[in-house]
């Protein structure tokens, strides 16, 4: 894909729906909703994501993040949680059997697979789950434990920069668009966008103090990616 120039910005972890207003009375094209995870920030119970969901105006994409790997027990969250479009955060069979039968199962949801950047196999990955996806999502994390790291699964936000040249590659070779997340923020954000060239910018931590959602660090954000796109 194309370099986008003025990318488009999911703001993640929306917790109430005064978040959900200020995200979007700022300029937000997506929210992020975050189920159930074994780590990380932001997650709400599903009855506060259905409600949020329902309340996002016309235009407005709503992620639900799922943990989930069964299709069948994804299909059913879905259903409860009403969002557009399906965040799967943790790795699932390139061959995309899943995602087939998620399409199959719900059609006219739009499906993003999160790719965890540890490194150059990270391309391969992404190529191979592309042709099943609506989108990439490219971020820091460790989807299965490691010798030596933590035994909970980072699937869930983790503010952590990874290697951008690799999502620069992703970009650059996968046929559909690719989300950047990872330790954005606003003092680095166009340093991203012209390193990268992402279709869409996806923060949480980035834009937030004490977990809040800062109304002062989303405008920044938000004003740093329009002096960007000049």
């Amino acid at each position: 894909m194309e370099a986008t120039p003025r990318p488009r910005i999911k703001i993640c972890c929306i917790s109430s729906p005064d978040e959900a207003r200020l995200a979007v009375r700022m300029g937000a094209s997506a929210l992020g909703l975050v189920s159930a995870m074994p780590s990380g920030p932001g997650v709400i119970d599903e009855g506060l994501i259905r409600t949020l969901a329902g309340r996002v105006p016309p235009g407005v994409a709503t992620f639900l993040l799922t943990s989930l790997l069964d299709p069948d027990a994804i299909v059913a969250q879905q259903r409860r949680c009403r969002a557009n479009t399906l965040q799967l955060v943790d790795a699932l069979p390139l061959d995309g059997s899943v995602h087939r039968r998620l399409r199959e199962a719900l059609p006219g949801i739009g499906i993003v697979q999160v790719v965890h950047v540890g490194g150059p196999d990270s391309i391969d990955e992404a190529l191979a789950l592309a042709p099943h996806v609506g989108a990439p999502g490219a971020r820091n994390g460790a989807p299965g434990a490691q010798s030596g790291q933590p035994p909970v699964r980072e699937l869930g936000g983790t503010g952590r920069v990874h290697d951008w040249t690799v999502s620069q590659r992703i970009r650059e070779l996968a046929p559909v668009p690719l989300y950047l997340a990872g330790g954005l923020r606003p003092e680095n954000v166009a340093d991203a966008i012209a390193r990268v060239g992402p279709f869409g910018l996806d923060v949480c931590s980035g834009v937030r103090t004490d977990g809040r959602l800062d109304p002062g660090k989303l405008e920044r954000f938000f004003e740093a990616v329009a002096a960007a796109a000049g």
